[in-house]
């Protein structure tokens, strides 16, 4: 290692934060929830779904409606982790360009690019039995070179294509690329209300990106300020978990439990706070934070492979010409635990072994940065 590059492992923070990986898994569930009702679709179109009947409503009512706040979650809990690990690393030129390019290239590239792949396979053979794409339906040459290159920035369904929930990912990336050049700048938590302001004057999910985003690194700033001062500590955390709690029952009770009804600015006060009661520095055991940690990074996984594992099962009820038994509940635990299932040996025999090969091969010497998990 170059003598120029020892600070970096005092630099970079990180991210195995117990309560934040389990937030990540449990949004992802929420997401793979969400999208539970896309068995109910014709081409892009939900017919007849009759929503209290859903397996186990009673229990996941809430998260079957719950997949655009879960995304904006998902983002705010990106901007607590990128400020917590990369801020300081950016901002003292520890992490640079190239490095960060490589990081996120290796932790997403991969493995969008083979659901890319399977789903443009799948997508043809469904249209010959149906008629009709399952769900996106601009499945065309100029969808997927958008697609290879990342830049599917759809903001609603009629707009997206292929694995359609990457879209949210690509989003994101437009928020990798102003994070890092702004931390050239200024690494003041001030560009971090501004960022929240303009956007929250700006329709559309890009802007909605970038105030959750930056929403999370004030939260992540919080807590660094919190864990290198000594000002009572435990207050701190009482008054956090206390203003958590009482903005999701005040949530709650406002809406009656109806998530479509809360606002988004609600969201940026509540999520925030969450994040940082979360953060905390939690000790538990061994094998505790392993099953944690492997919940997390399940997440991405999860989020790319529900839909080609749902394009996979409609096309085998085509081909049987039989219903889809939308509303059993086993059907139901086959679906989740099939996908979670798949997530996890997806992570570990492919997503893993994709980046250390792509960043054994990108950053040679291996400096310190390139070793720092992502994500």
């Amino acid at each position: 290692m170059r003598p120029d590059m020892k600070p970096a492992a005092d630099a970079v923070r990180s991210n195995k934060l117990p309560g934040l990986e389990l937030l990540r898994f449990l949004t992802a569930v929420a997401i793979l929830l969400f999208h539970y009702r896309q068995f109910a679709f014709v081409g892009d179109r939900e017919v007849d779904l009759v929503q209290d009947q859903l397996p186990l409503h009673w229990l996941f009512g809430p998260l079957y409606q719950s997949g655009p706040y879960a995304v904006r979650i998902f983002w705010c809990i990106s901007g607590f982790i990128f400020f917590w690990k990369y801020r300081d690393a950016i901002a003292g030129r520890v992490l640079d360009g190239w490095r960060f390019f490589v990081l996120r290239f290796s932790r997403l590239y991969p493995l969008h690019v083979a659901t890319l792949l399977l789903v443009a396979a799948l997508q043809p053979l469904y249209f010959q039995l149906t008629g009709s794409f399952f769900v996106y339906q601009n499945n065309d040459a100029l969808h997927f070179l958008l697609q290879l290159l990342m830049s599917s920035n759809g903001t609603t369904q009629d707009a997206l294509s292929f694995n359609g929930p990457i879209w949210s990912i690509s989003v994101e990336v437009l928020v990798y690329f102003f994070f890092f050049v702004m931390l050239l700048v200024t690494r003041s938590w001030l560009l971090n209300l501004v960022v929240i302001a303009i956007s929250l004057m700006i329709p559309g999910q890009i802007a909605d990106c970038f105030a959750f985003f930056y929403a999370g690194g004030l939260a992540a700033m919080a807590r660094q300020c919190v864990t290198s001062r000594t000002i009572h500590p435990l207050a701190v955390e009482g008054a956090s978990w206390l203003a958590a709690g009482v903005f999701l029952l005040c949530g709650y009770r406002l809406t009656n439990g109806h998530l479509e009804s809360i606002g988004l600015p609600v969201m940026l006060i509540c999520t925030p706070v969450l994040l940082y009661s979360l953060s905390r520095d939690v000790i538990l055991p061994a094998r505790l934070q392993q099953v944690v940690e492997t919940a997390g990074n399940m997440t991405y996984s999860s989020y790319l492979l529900q839909f080609p594992i749902q394009l996979t099962m409609m096309l085998g009820f085509s081909l049987i010409r039989a219903p889809v038994p939308l509303y059993d509940n086993a059907f139901f635990g086959v679906f989740v635990g099939t996908t979670l299932l798949a997530s996890y040996l997806i992570y570990r025999h492919f997503e893993a072994p994709a980046q250390r090969l792509i960043r054994d091969a990108l950053l040679q010497p291996r400096a310190a940065g390139a070793s720092i998990a992502s994500p």
